[in-house]
C-alpha cells in the first residue's frame, strides 16, 4: 500500500496540487490587485489548503473552535512540526487572517508573489528599522480587525517537539492588548518530517485543538512572559505523549 500511495502522490496528487497552487496564486494575486484583499487572501488559500489535504487523503480533526468569539481580533501562535501546519491552519482554522511569515518565503514561484500582494506580513530582521516596519504592518493589520497567525518557534521543528519561543508575537498582542490563542499541531511531523531525505508523504492524521484564548491581565514585559509562558504551556498540554 505504501507504494502505491507513492506512485499515486507522483502521478496524480502532485499534478493536480501543482494545478492547485499555480490557479490560487493567480487567483489571489489578480483578486487582491483589484481590490478587497481580506476576501482574495483568504478564501481562495482556504480551498486550496483544503483541497491539497483532500487530494493526499490526510484525514482532520480539528477541537475547539467554539473557544473563539466572532468579530474578535486575535494573535494565534502555533507549534511548527511540519510543512502541513500551513495547510492545515489555513484550511480548518475558519478564521480570516493574516500569517507572519519568514521573508524568503516571498522568493517562492507564483506564492511568494501571491503572499505579497494579499498582504501577508513578511518578517524582515535584517536591521533594526526593518523589524520595526515589520511590526508596524502587523499593527495596521490587526487595527482592521483582521487575526494572525505566528509560528513563535521561527522554524519547524527537528524531532517533533517543540523549541523555544520568540517574543515578537507576544509583544505585538501585549501593545494592542490583543487576546493570545495557543493553537496545538499534532501530526504534521508525521505526514513529512523535516529531517526527510525524500519528499515522500505519509498518510497520517493532522489535528488542530484551539485552546481558550489567554487574554492580557496588564500591559508591559510582566504581561508579555505570562502570555507566552500560559501560551506555551497550553500549546504542549495538547502535544501528543511522543512529542512532549
Amino acid at each position: 500500500m505504501k507504494y502505491i500511495y507513492r506512485v499515486y502522490q507522483i502521478f496524480v496528487a502532485l499534478p493536480i496540487i501543482i494545478v492547485l497552487t499555480l490557479l490560487t496564486s493567480i487567483t489571489t494575486s489578480i483578486g487582491c490587485t483589484l481590490g478587497n484583499g481580506h476576501f482574495w487572501g483568504y478564501y481562495p488559500p482556504v480551498i486550496w489548503s483544503s483541497w491539497v489535504l483532500k487530494v493526499l487523503f490526510l484525514p482532520v480533526r480539528v477541537t475547539g473552535r467554539e473557544n473563539l468569539k466572532h468579530g474578535e481580533s486575535y494573535v494565534f501562535v502555533s507549534n511548527h512540526q511540519g510543512a502541513f501546519d500551513i495547510f492545515l491552519i489555513f484550511g480548518h482554522l475558519h478564521r480570516n487572517f493574516k500569517w507572519m511569515m519568514k521573508r524568503e518565503l516571498r522568493k517562492i514561484p507564483f506564492v511568494g508573489f501571491a503572499c505579497e500582494k494579499s498582504h501577508q506580513i513578511f518578517v524582515d530582521r535584517r536591521t533594526p528599522g526593518k523589524v520595526k516596519d515589520t511590526y508596524d504592518k502587523a499593527r495596521h493589520t490587526l487595527k482592521d480587525g483582521m487575526s494572525l497567525v505566528v509560528f513563535p518557534e521561527g522554524s519547524r521543528t527537528y524531532d517533533g517537539r517543540m523549541g523555544k519561543f520568540k517574543r515578537g508575537a507576544f509583544m505585538l498582542a501585549d501593545e494592542l492588548q490583543l487576546p493570545v490563542v495557543p493553537l496545538t499541531i499534532n501530526g504534521s511531523f508525521d505526514v513529512m518530517p523535516r529531517t526527510s531525505k525524500w519528499y515522500w508523504v505519509k498518510c497520517r492524521r493532522l489535528t488542530l485543538t484551539i485552546h481558550a484564548p489567554i487574554y492580557p491581565e496588564t500591559q508591559g514585559a510582566e504581561n508579555v512572559s505570562r502570555l507566552m509562558d500560559e501560551s506555551y504551556k497550553a500549546i504542549h498540554s495538547g502535544l501528543d505523549e511522543k512529542y512532549k
